[in-house]
């Protein structure tokens, strides 16, 4: 029985949530269960492109194979070894020289002359195929609002004369109209603040493509009351966004988004110069200088026209500051009090109909530090309490201890025996009990001769 080994690659996260890699393997593993192979080693390279050569796994397996660790290779199809017809190439090339048999899933391996030129054409076509979804990729989305990208830049914006910042930058995927705001750090409210302004101007995109920074991705697995209901882990941004129906999409790398990174080093070069012109030191006059000046500009000189007239904008909600916030559920205590980030806050008596002791409400902090306390969206009255009450506990009265004393004729006051012979014949007192002088009682009628006592059944005793 020979020995195997597996290749599979996938591109993209969305690939890796769809567990395509999951599929390949499937089918590699059905391939040599027919072909009566054993399986050593298997090699898998996750979210790298085919049109790159230097791969983890793919390198792991080229130095495997010179030392022979393995005689079949078994591979779903050609272009997971890599899209560029030259790469495929000279990856089997190297394996045929270690002496090495390679078997694809989809297609058979080149015997013959003609098996080599649909094999050339072949990989051809997936080499034109990636070239095809990358100009797709750079021409971008066709309606102005499809998808909007959106990053921090980090750079010295005031050259010195003050401290370092970032610059909130976001970039409409279909004209390059951008968008842009200072803040002191690439934070949650920083985003909020960016994306208030994209849609008090344009209304709300589409969708919004962001990188995996932990403002817009969760760590972590969902809490099981969360695996039941089919949710996932949300931060903040992403709760807001999910509320406004705006998708959030996570790219794998920054190139991914070089669109905005273009951006980025366009506004590290232009802006610079114009905020030194300016002689502008601060942060508002900055916001003040991008909204009144500079955006305009420069917007009419580099935007462009999108391919389709159709705007993919979506209605603005009236609540959209309220959207935008920081919101987490608390339980109200039995006292009607609720506890949130070091606060104590008091619900109003006027929503006793509510019953609302021991369930949870919503504490909302708007971005200008107001807080909201929602019930299933009715918003509460309340007032904070200074400090954390504290709760009186319920002292018992404690009760006299009553002995009770047993009436004449209770049952412990009733002769074990009725009055008779027996009674008589025991010698039983008033409780049926013989009476005794001390230590246990001796036998009526002891037989010391043969250590035995004359027998008293119960036939002697009255029932």
């Amino acid at each position: 029985m020979k020995l195997a080994a597996t290749y599979a690659r996938v591109s993209t996260a969305r690939q890796e949530e769809e567990q395509t890699v999951k599929t390949q393997l499937s089918a590699v593993h059905e391939r040599i269960q027919k072909d009566s192979l054993n399986l050593v080693k298997e090699y898998t390279d996750e979210g790298w492109s085919g049109d790159i050569l230097a791969r983890p796994a793919l390198d792991q397996l080229r130095q495997d194979a010179k030392v022979k660790l393995w005689e079949v290779l078994v591979v779903y199809d050609p272009d997971r070894i890599a899209r560029r017809y030259s790469y495929q190439e000279l990856v089997l090339d190297e394996l045929r020289e270690a002496g090495i048999e390679v078997v694809f899933v989809t297609v058979s391996a080149p015997k013959n002359s003609e098996d080599k030129i649909l094999h050339g054409v072949r990989g051809l076509f997936s080499e034109y195929e990636r070239a095809k979804i990358g100009e797709r990729f750079r021409l971008g989305k066709p309606c102005f609002g499809a998808m909007v990208q959106l990053d921090g830049s980090h750079h010295d914006w005031f050259e010195g004369r003050r401290d370092k910042c970032v610059l909130m930058v976001m970039v409409d995927d279909a004209t390059n109209q951008m968008r842009a705001r200072f803040s002191e750090e690439e934070t949650t409210r920083a985003s909020y603040d960016v994306f208030e302004g994209w849609g008090r101007k344009h209304r709300l995109p589409g969708s919004l493509y962001v990188d995996r920074d932990s403002i817009y991705r969760c760590e972590g697995a969902a809490s099981v009351a969360d695996q039941l209901a089919g949710k996932e882990r949300q931060t903040q941004f992403g709760r807001a966004m999910a509320v406004l129906r705006v998708e959030l999409i996570l790219a794998n790398s920054p190139q991914a988004k070089g669109r905005v990174e273009r951006m980025n080093g366009v506004l590290q070069d232009r802006l610079v110069k114009a905020l030194r012109l300016a002689k502008i030191n601060d942060l508002q006059s900055a916001n003040q200088f991008l909204e009144t000046t500079y955006l305009r500009a420069f917007n009419q000189r580099f935007a462009r026209a999108a391919a389709s007239p159709l705007d993919a904008h979506q209605g603005l909600p009236r609540s959209l500051d309220e959207i935008l916030s920081w919101e987490e559920e608390r339980v109200v205590q039995r006292d009607w009090t609720v506890a949130c980030e070091g606060k104590w806050y008091q619900l109003d008596k006027q929503h006793e109909a509510l019953s609302l002791a021991s369930r949870k409400v919503v504490v909302r902090t708007l971005r200008d530090g107001r807080v909201q306390l929602v019930y299933r969206g009715q918003k509460l009255k309340w007032r904070e309490l200074p400090e954390r009450p504290v709760r009186a506990k319920k002292l018992r009265p404690a009760k006299p201890r009553v002995v009770p004393t047993p009436v004449t004729d209770h049952p412990w006051r009733r002769p074990l025996f009725r009055a008779g012979r027996a009674a008589r014949r025991f010698g039983l007192g008033d409780a049926g009990c013989p009476e005794r002088s001390g230590g246990r009682p001796e036998s009526p009628n002891p037989n010391r001769e043969t250590n035995k006592t004359t027998a008293t059944n119960k036939g002697e005793i009255l029932s």
